[in-house]
């Protein structure tokens, strides 16, 4: 499964190729499911740009992208976008329309909570597992950890990235016996996405994660990211 995250917390000034309204995310999606991604990761964002988790912002995100594609489509709920945990849940359990799967970052506060409102409403949980975070072993003790549809083991570090990524999926273990989705961030998403290729992991590429190609040049698309990241996952899985 090579999963396309369209924008993550970036905004304008990230360029115009990152999409910011509900038109934009939609058409990208599009264009990148064509090009071979199978799942969506996308933040849903109001109209001054900022990550929402509010109903309305939502519904109009998921209602846009499902428009025009049939695969599967998560959103964030990053305490960036709601910074207390109570007023976060609160807006989970207001959607009003509910993604296939919703990415939960493991070490934030309110975590399990957010989690197991998802699983009531019959909604995926990605658990989201941050390098350099206790995500790691909050995750192990977690009576949730079963009930997860993924873990997304997310390697932040930008600079030894496939060691870093390494040492995660150690930590991670059998990660409660949940597919791994495995993934870098700017200088790290490709060698963590060539890493997942020769391991035979889901992994994800878009502009939420990397800006550029592996030349270094500046990707023009999502499309275009999971057009080179399908080719670069190949690779690696026929070279290991």
């Amino acid at each position: 499964m090579v999963q396309v995250c369209l924008n993550g917390p970036r905004g304008a000034a990230d360029g115009a190729a990152v999409p910011l309204t509900p038109g934009s995310m939609a058409q990208a999606a599009a264009e990148a499911v064509a090009a071979g991604a199978t799942d969506i990761h996308v933040h849903p964002k109001t109209p001054c740009g900022r990550d929402s988790l509010s109903p309305r912002v939502v519904a109009a995100t998921l209602e846009a992208i499902r428009a025009r594609v049939s695969v599967p489509v998560g959103v964030t709920t990053g305490a960036w976008a709601e910074p207390d945990p109570a007023a976060r849940l609160a807006r989970v359990r207001g959607w009003t329309v509910l993604p296939d799967h919703a990415s939960v970052n493991w070490h934030e506060p309110g975590a399990e909570e957010i989690a197991a409102a998802l699983i009531d409403l019959g909604v995926g949980v990605e658990a989201g597992i941050w390098s350099g975070t206790d995500a790691t072993a909050r995750f192990a003790v977690s009576p949730l950890g079963p009930k997860v549809l993924r873990v997304l083991a997310e390697v932040t570090d930008t600079q030894a990235a496939e060691t870093s990524a390494r040492t995660l999926l150690t930590e991670l273990g059998r990660a409660h016996g949940r597919p791994v989705l495995l993934h870098g961030e700017d200088a790290g998403a490709w060698p963590v996405l060539r890493l997942a290729g020769r391991l035979g992991l889901a992994t994800r590429v878009g502009l939420e994660d990397t800006l550029a190609l592996p030349d270094g040049r500046r990707a023009v698309s999502n499309a275009q990211l999971v057009t080179e990241g399908l080719a670069q996952y190949r690779w690696a899985k026929r070279s290991s």
